[in-house]
């Protein structure tokens, strides 16, 4: 709720203002159905979740529910927990009184020391500050995470100035105590030690801290968020039965469901400008092989499909393209850059530790190796698309004949149309491709049909040194 006028400053003027106060449920809840009344964008930026995730956050949020993402690496959970600060009011009130470690509610502390205040002071002196929208959330990472990081430890120091052991004063709170009135989230929950989860249970289920048995109580308000990868979190042991069963909605999110929406993603995320003193021209083709890197990867029997295959992964090589095909540019002064098949040897960089093998195959094929498969996978894919197979015969016949073709992403493209009229067939399955009569893309469009035709066993290959040689031995 935002106070249009002068911000109070003290209980008595709060009061006066008309503010009401609410639990952050039913915050996030009134605001939500505002925003869905005002046909508002709930999830700006988010794609390919309009009709399976998006519908699932809002009726969780309208019912009232913490909740679990469960999905792969790179399915934007943490985005999406991020996201649900939108929900929350601009600015909501606290009592401010630096004795107090929590923001509280000035119409219903909890600290003992807050009651105080309320008690002690006329309302007229109890003072008030305003606590952002951004500042109310907050997240941890399991692994390495402690019960004092989340829930609190009773404070040395305070112990030795005389306080007693079951006195609020003798509490150092964690992180989830200091989100009172706010939002929590947790990320890879199963790699939560079970002591730190039976405090979070105590958190779903009594809604209030416990801190080494003592009997002090605190009546936490807080939207608590979870994120877990499916494999883990299933798996027997990881996460106590307690937790699984109080929170109130599983939300499962998924990779890009059409490599159309893949692509959207990707060049969204990227973000890289295509304008400036070397623009880039991207043909269609070379983004639809990046993105269909992925596609393959997450299908590929060398890969770990329990790990998944993130986003980042395209956005990283998607980056790493245009990137090769500006310093040709440069190298060149050919304007605008195109990226080529050819620039896809630098994607080695940009992939490696992004794709966790499956080593309990029998397969001994290391990660470069892996990814060169699944590279060849998404250009043959894609090339089918793209070219009709009955026109293609006259090509491979030309090299059978001993010609012997050399591509690179260090040639410039002027280069090309001289080398290709040894195979004119090439050259104009080029044009097929894209009818476009600039150099760069010319040369892009020569290279991809080069590179299927190899992807589909028609021609081979030999590389070295970034130099690519098409041939039939």
């Amino acid at each position: 709720m935002s106070i249009n006028k002068v911000k109070p400053a003290n209980l008595r003027e709060l009061k006066d203002s008309g503010w009401v106060s609410r639990p952050v449920k039913e915050e996030v809840r009134q605001n939500l159905l505002d925003m869905l009344q005002g046909e508002q964008v709930l999830f700006p930026g988010i794609i390919g979740y309009e009709s399976t995730v998006i519908p699932e956050i809002i009726i969780a949020l309208l019912a009232g529910h913490d909740m679990l993402f469960m999905g792969e690496k790179g399915q934007a959970k943490s985005r999406l927990m991020r996201m649900l600060v939108r929900f929350l009011d601009e600015e909501i009130p606290y009592l401010a009184d630096g004795e107090i470690p929590l923001h509280e509610d000035p119409y219903n502390p909890i600290t003992r020391r807050g009651r105080q205040l309320i008690a002690e002071r006329p309302a007229g002196e109890a003072p008030i500050a305003w606590w952002g929208r951004e500042d109310r959330y907050a997240e941890r990472l399991a692994p390495g995470t402690k019960f004092a990081d989340l829930i609190g430890e009773i404070d040395p120091a305070r112990l030795a100035s005389g306080t007693s052991m079951s006195a609020e004063e003798a509490l150092h709170f964690g992180l989830i105590p200091r989100m009172h009135r706010g939002i929590f989230a947790v990320n890879e929950v199963p790699e939560l030690d079970e002591q730190v989860q039976v405090g979070l249970f105590n958190i779903l289920e009594e809604r209030d801290v416990q801190i080494r048995g003592y009997p002090v109580r605190f009546d936490v308000d807080t939207l608590v968020l979870f994120s877990a990868n499916p494999s883990t979190y299933n798996r027997s042991g990881k996460v106590i039965p307690q937790i699984k069963d109080r929170v109130g909605a599983v939300v499962r999110t998924h990779y890009p469901l059409d490599r159309d929406t893949g692509i959207e993603i990707m060049q969204q995320e990227a973000a890289v400008p295509l304008d400036g003193e070397f623009p880039l021209l991207v043909p269609r083709f070379m983004s639809e092989i990046i993105e269909q890197i992925s596609i393959c990867a997450r299908r590929s029997k060398y890969v770990d499909q329990e790990s998944g295959v993130s986003a980042r992964f395209s956005i990283a090589n998607y980056r790493t393209l245009l990137a090769s095909a500006r310093r040709r540019a440069v190298a060149f002064a050919e304007k605008p850059a195109v990226p080529r098949v050819s620039d896809l040897a630098h994607i080695h960089a940009s992939s490696r530790g992004k794709l966790e093998l499956d080593l309990m195959g029998t397969s001994q094929m290391n990660e470069d190796q892996v990814l060169e498969a699944v590279i060849a996978e998404a250009i043959a894919n894609v090339f089918e698309e793209y070219v009709e197979k009955a026109s293609l015969e006259s090509i491979p016949a030309t090299f059978a004949k001993g010609v012997r073709i050399e591509v690179g992403d260090m040639l410039p493209s002027s280069a090309y149309a001289e080398r290709f009229r040894l195979v004119p067939a090439a050259w104009e399955k080029a044009f097929e491709v894209n009818p476009a009569r600039s150099d760069a893309v010319r040369a892009s469009c020569v290279e991809f049909v080069l590179a299927g035709l190899y992807a589909t066993d028609r021609i081979s290959r030999s590389e070295h040194h970034g130099r690519i040689v098409y041939e039939i031995p």
